[in-house]
């Protein structure tokens, strides 16, 4: 953890993937991010896959270097707890309704510089999840071989929720964009990010849209391939699949001279009247022929021995793996400093943990921390934020208000 934000204390009510990395972002540059759940965990508590101790490692993972406050936010004491714990912090993160009782105008009474992000699903207030919006945005439907037939062919979805991240990435930066605005005018802020105008509006912004508009029809089907450029798939003479891509002249060069194709590629140039180190064009335009020549080259060694000539050529590549053996991989894990020592997880589980994505080399990262148990820092937060005494936070515990660590329960 970086200490850069360490002077930021953030609540976050919030569930699933989107709007908890937000708050993960931020803890991971040292800000102070409280997140409150209903006192039996909130709807991604218990999400699969779950340790035999009954812990989610979904949740462990994105909820890193957080602190955590249980109140029984189905009565109106636990409600009122929630929203005065937002309005004294001053800014607040989550993905519940606006018309719920954790609204921005609730959350801004006596408070008009409070700042509050609120994922949302779309932008008329439809609900939506990542593979959902996914479908709306056309990409499934571009995936998948390209002899497949468009009318019958089935949609092809990704199994990472891309959009979540990506909501959750811009979410951070929204906040952050936000919080200067009011430290220049002392003017609080309402951010709503809608999951579905990350989606559409990523594609817009990718330049697919106009592309579709521009050429009045869907683009097709290309496999494993990249769309506009010299890329793809291939399989070595002992089984070993890697991408290869090649976007620069300099990337092309090395590739010809790393599969020693120099005098092929010389002859097909001279037959399709190409100039293939002239840009992406020709190079896509004539990607089957280029794939057949390189797919004979790649049957002709062994991976290693590809490898080495790739990496000796300077060229961009990488080979496949499960993600069980990039798991494993000692350069991929052991040997990056994006990971950690495992801290001490609620799962009981060690194993490496990341840091910020962001390396500063000036500036010492800190080991990964913890992922708080349901309801650790109940008592220390109210005490803290609310000036609540010992004993009035005693009677919210007896009353089943406020629930501290689950620690013991699982």
């Amino acid at each position: 953890m970086y200490k850069l934000l360490s002077d930021l204390s953030v609540i976050e009510v919030s569930s699933f993937v989107a709007s908890p990395t937000i708050g993960l972002y931020c803890a991971q540059m040292g800000a102070e991010v409280i997140r409150v759940d209903h006192k039996a965990g909130g709807l991604d508590y218990d999400r699969y896959l779950l340790t035999k101790e009954g812990r989610s490692l979904s949740w462990e993972n994105l909820n890193r270097a957080k602190k955590s406050v249980a109140l029984d936010l189905r009565s109106a004491e636990g409600r009122e707890l929630c929203v005065e714990l937002a309005r004294k912090t001053g800014q607040c993160v989550t993905n519940l309704p606006e018309k719920s009782f954790l609204s921005h105008a609730a959350m801004a009474d006596g408070r008009p510089d409070m700042v509050s992000l609120r994922i949302m699903g779309w932008h008329d207030g439809r609900q939506a999840m990542d593979f959902t919006v996914n479908a709306a945005s056309g990409y499934p439907l571009m995936c998948g071989p390209e002899e497949w037939d468009d009318k019958t062919a089935p949609p092809v979805n990704q199994v990472l929720p891309a959009w979540d991240f990506i909501t959750g990435a811009y979410g951070a930066f929204a906040l952050l964009a936000a919080l200067r605005h009011r430290d220049a005018t002392g003017e609080g802020s309402e951010v709503r990010i809608p999951l579905g105008d990350v989606a559409i509006g990523t594609m817009a912004n990718s330049g697919a849209m106009a592309e579709m508009l521009y050429r009045g029809a869907d683009r097709e089907r290309l496999g494993n391939a990249i769309w506009g450029a010299f890329g793809r798939d291939f399989r070595s003479r002992d089984g070993k699949r890697f991408m290869v891509a090649a976007l620069t002249a300099k990337q092309w060069d090395g590739l010809v001279a790393a599969f020693e194709l120099a005098e092929e590629i010389a002859a097909l140039e001279a037959e399709v009247g190409a100039n293939f180190a002239a840009g992406d064009r020709p190079r896509f335009e004539h990607r089957h022929r280029l794939f057949d020549l390189f797919q004979q080259a790649a049957e002709e060694r062994d991976y290693d021995e590809l490898a080495s000539r790739m990496a000796a050529q300077g060229c961009t590549f990488e080979r496949y793996r499960t993600m069980h053996e990039a798991a494993n991989d000692p350069v991929l894990i052991d040997d990056n400093p994006l990971f950690g020592p495992s801290p001490a997880n609620p799962s009981g589980f060690a194993y490496p943990a990341t840091r910020s994505f962001a390396h500063m080399p000036e500036k010492h990262a800190g080991d990964p921390a913890p992922a708080p148990y349901l309801g650790q820092h109940s008592e220390e937060v109210l005490a803290q934020k609310l000036g609540l005494s010992s004993g009035a936070i005693g009677k919210l515990i007896d009353a089943g208000t406020v629930a501290t660590s689950d620690k013991e329960s699982r």
